[in-house]
């Protein structure tokens, strides 16, 4: 329990309200209790706020209130609310502070690997002939590393993580549970007789402050390396493909399928359950909606959605002509039955025409 005038010193805030408030917790604005403490950065959240359980909440320097709100309420303003909720959050629920434990009598080194001084490797892993780890990364639990891979300084690396020989992993790159970096890539040669598997003759190379989340997998080159720009994050259960090429800082996110030979420039956002087929090309800051399919090229600087994915503009209006499908057809129902009655009558109006046209006779 803290009071409120702690946390605001621990975020440099100014409070507003009962400085002397007892506070127990920290929570979001739908979960927290009356004794707990949440943020606004919004017009909509703090109206929320107000209606809420929540004893006190951090919100923007600026915002005006009334003696009423201050009397039912507390605040802490501060310029980025966000980060400093964050900050008091680590204060009732501290991370987890984990000693250095060196390499673990229960992990197995090979002789010819070169390890540093001051990285940790706990029980279970596993490290093959040839491989190199940099300063201050830590391998936990059952993680394996194959021959000949390179991994960076300060590198983390989460249970059951498998990195495929030849791997390269750059500084400060995080690599949650499950993930395989550098399986065989998915091509074969097909015959009469089967189907052949191809070469599988490069490796997997992610660059510095990249992460790939738990159970993503990232298949190695045929020839060249499969390649993860500079500092993209990569979210759990995404499928990168052989031979693509992933630019800096993409963010990309769970249940992506990108296929072979596919590039991406730099800054692309790939929501949720994104497909991308192979040998195509996505530009810089190119923005695609959640189950877009592509299917060809894309420019960069827009925002697509669909599939296939258009800009996200083209497919708002399709949607929207989509629903009205239903009003159309009765229309168009209504329409036929209108040029057959026309159609109908026009033929009857024919017939008796040619009934009562009189016949010339000749005069002699």
């Amino acid at each position: 329990m803290k009071r409120l005038n702690e946390l605001a010193n621990h975020v440099s805030g100014n409070i507003l309200g009962n400085a002397e408030c007892q506070v127990t917790g920290a929570a979001s604005l739908n979960r927290a209790t009356c004794s707990e403490i949440t943020f606004a950065t919004s017009e909509k959240h703090f109206t929320e706020f107000l209606t809420s359980q929540a004893m006190a909440a951090i919100i923007p320097k600026g915002l005006k209130l009334d003696d009423l709100v201050l009397e039912q309420k507390s605040f802490i303003c501060v310029d980025d609310p966000e980060a400093a909720f964050t900050e008091i959050v680590k204060l009732f629920r501290p991370t987890v502070s984990r000693k250095r434990i060196g390499v673990s009598p229960q992990a197995y080194v090979s002789p010819t690997a070169e390890i540093s001084e001051d990285v940790d490797i706990h029980a279970g892993v596993h490290i093959a002939d040839g491989v190199k780890i940099g300063c201050g990364a830590v391998l936990f639990p059952n993680v394996t590393v194959l021959e000949n891979t390179v991994i960076g300084a300060h590198v983390k690396i989460y249970p059951n993580a498998v990195l495929y020989e030849n791997t390269v992993v750059g500084d400060r790159a995080i690599i949650h549970a499950g993930a395989v970096l550098g399986a065989f890539g998915f091509g074969y040669r097909s015959n009469e007789s089967g189907h052949t598997l191809s070469a599988q003759l490069g490796n997997v190379e992610i660059e510095s402050d990249v992460e790939i989340g738990a159970n993503t997998t990232i298949d190695r080159g045929t020839y060249e390396p499969t390649r993860i720009g500079q500092g993209s994050k990569i979210d759990n259960q995404v499928m990168i493909a052989h031979n693509c090429q992933i630019g800096d800082q993409n963010l990309i996110c769970s249940q992506v399928g990108i296929a072979g030979s596919s590039t991406t420039g730099n800054r692309v956002v790939m929501a949720g359950q994104v497909g991308v087929g192979d040998h195509l090309s996505v530009g810089d800051e190119a923005v695609l909606c959640a189950q877009s399919g592509i299917m060809h090229h894309l420019a960069g600087g827009q925002v697509y959605a669909g599939s296939p994915a258009v800009p996200v503009r083209q497919n708002m209006q399709s949607h929207a002509l989509i629903a009205k499908l239903p009003e159309m057809r009765k229309k168009i129902k209504l329409m036929e039955k209108a040029i057959q009655q026309i159609e109908l009558n026009s033929s009857n109006g024919s017939l008796e025409t040619a009934e009562t046209k009189p016949v010339c006779q000749d005069a002699a």
